[in-house]
């Protein structure tokens, strides 16, 4: 009898811990999950019913149903309704507007979604969630007009435009070229007005550029910016490289920058000039591409003359096309002006400033960073001595640096670049007061008279 007992009780407590290992793992199996759809409907309160409305509902089990709704008052439209026969993985979902729902007077809409799941769950019924937000109804682009700018920009060089841009529900408004460059502009002056300087690359062979704004609800407006594009025609230079030359200077930055000794001539020449540069170019891009938000009301700005009874002995915007016994290896664009004097002659700048950096980076060697505002940037390069530090306040008329053959120089020189919100323009404009004159302080001028007359 004790036997029958005990395998009774064995086989009652086999049972129970299968019962409960079986429920243990229905209730952690992905066919009994619990979650409920999880649902993301992207906006920003706003909406222009042209826009689509961007869904997205993910699951873990699967989805069997979903039904997005767009409800104004006492009417309702369908945007969306799916029913499943088989699990279906994550949906994303990008829903227009119906035609008749753009005669809607109400000034809010209701986006109401709802979604269930394939899991087991809940006796089988499984997990259903419902999301809905308020979005507010705006159909109106934002105003953008252009007030004043220069008469006409140069390749290569710069230019100023000052706008108009408001909207109550503005997100973001730049000023874009046809490449793809964005600038951004300051508050100008009086509330609603903006300024920037523009720029046209060198590398680049057209010009045009457009104000665009865009509000919370999508909607966007676009106006041009008023300038006449001047193709300037630049150097083009075809240069013999000799062994010389190769296994001077360039050997020396290849070698000390992590090339490997035994890399031949092409290779050391392309690093320095190829991926050096480029990597070098970066920071300068990236440290001159800041712009702050503060209101601008005047800029006034000298001319420039960094180096005193300097000879120029490299223009900016030179082509350069470089050649190895016979074969043509590599390129570069000359994107700054040298200025060659007495050895370690000093360098000075006109403006105030701000250093915003003041050390060694690679073939432009010791080099100060200074910004004068407005997205203007002023570069210094083959330094010898350098004699101010990051963060420096400088006044006018400041001794910045001396000249010297730092990183990619041959001789004693300053490489004077000018750049504007990370873009490499020509010094020789800012080095002319009259240039500055009717390019840049007669438009302000203008348009802060315009400004008062509204």
């Amino acid at each position: 009898m004790r036997k029958k007992r005990n395998f009774g009780s064995t086989m009652f407590t086999l049972l129970f811990l299968a019962i409960i290992g079986g429920v243990v793992y229905l209730y952690n199996s992905v066919m009994f999950e619990r979650d409920k759809p999880v649902i993301k409907i992207e906006n920003s309160g706003f909406w222009n019913l042209r826009a689509p409305i961007v869904v997205s509902i993910d699951d873990t089990s699967g989805l069997l149903s979903y039904k997005v709704t767009l409800i104004s008052g006492n009417e309702s439209f369908v945007l969306s309704d799916e029913q499943f026969a088989l699990p279906q993985a994550n949906q994303h979902l990008e829903l227009k507007t119906p035609q008749r729902a753009y005669a809607l007077k109400n000034s809010e809409v209701k986006i109401v979604v709802e979604a269930n799941d394939a899991s087991k769950w809940n006796f089988l019924a499984g997990n259903s969630a419902k999301k809905e937000i308020t979005l507010s109804i705006d159909k109106r682009r934002p105003y953008v007009s252009a007030i004043s700018a220069s008469y006409r920009i140069i390749k290569g060089g710069s230019a100023v435009v000052v706008f108009k841009a408001e909207d109550d529900n503005m997100k973001e408004f730049y000023i874009e070229t046809n490449f793809g460059k964005r600038f951004k502009p300051q508050p100008f002056y009086k509330e609603g007005y903006y300024i920037s300087l523009i720029a046209w690359p060198v590398t680049q062979e057209r010009f045009s550029a457009h104000i665009i704004a865009e509000d919370l609800a999508g909607n966007i407006a676009k106006a041009s910016v008023p300038v006449i594009p001047y193709n300037k025609r630049y150097k083009l230079s075809h240069i013999n490289l000799s062994d010389n030359f190769i296994n001077g200077k360039v050997s020396e930055l290849a070698y000390s920058y992590g090339v490997e000794d035994g890399a031949d001539a092409v290779e050391r020449f392309k690093y320095v000039n190829e991926k050096m540069r480029h990597d070098n170019e970066a920071v300068i891009h990236d440290l001159t591409s800041v712009v702050n938000d503060t209101m601008v009301r005047n800029f006034p700005i000298k001319k420039m003359y960094p180096l005193k009874n300097a000879a120029v002995v490299a223009n900016f915007g030179d082509h350069r096309i470089y050649s190895y016994k016979g074969t043509e290896i590599s390129e570069a664009y000359h994107l700054g002006l040298d200025l060659a004097s007495n050895a370690m002659s000093e360098i000075r700048s006109q403006n105030p400033a701000i250093v915003t950096y003041a050390q060694e980076n690679g073939i432009y060697g010791n080099m100060p960073v200074l910004y004068h505002g407005l997205g203007l940037y002023t570069i210094y390069g083959h330094c010898s001595t350098m004699l101010v530090k990051e963060g420096d306040s400088l006044r006018s008329d400041v001794a910045v640096a001396k000249t010297g053959r730092s990183g990619y120089a041959m001789g004693d020189h300053l490489h004077f670049g000018v750049l504007v919100q990370g873009v490499e323009v020509r010094p020789q404009e800012w080095m002319d007061s009259d240039w500055i004159r009717k390019s840049i302080t007669d438009p302000m001028r203008e348009a802060r008279k315009l400004i008062n007359q509204r």
